[in-house]
């Protein structure tokens, strides 16, 4: 939805802010963040076309298999930032 794209702007502007990066280092944050964005809703995109014509359990059918396929995907792209859990 509109609500979550607009936040995650909001929160790159806040960070680039806080970080005080001048324009150049603003710059490459910015085009990077939204490079990294549109990968990410890319594959999420493909993933949730798979699972349209999957076998889920009516249980997990809509929502639960998006938070559970968001969380893999979030667990899959924190491995790019050296998070240690």
């Amino acid at each position: 939805p509109l609500i979550t794209v607009n936040c995650a702007i909001l929160g790159g502007s806040l960070f680039m802010v806080e970080r005080d990066y001048n324009f150049a280092e603003a710059t490459t944050y910015g085009i990077s963040s939204g490079i990294g964005w549109a990968l990410a809703i890319t594959a999420m995109a493909g993933v949730r076309e798979k699972l349209k014509y999957s076998d889920i359990p009516d249980g997990l059918q809509g929502l639960g298999i998006t938070f559970i396929t968001a969380g893999l995907m979030a667990m899959g792209f924190m491995s790019f930032s050296g998070v240690k859990l």
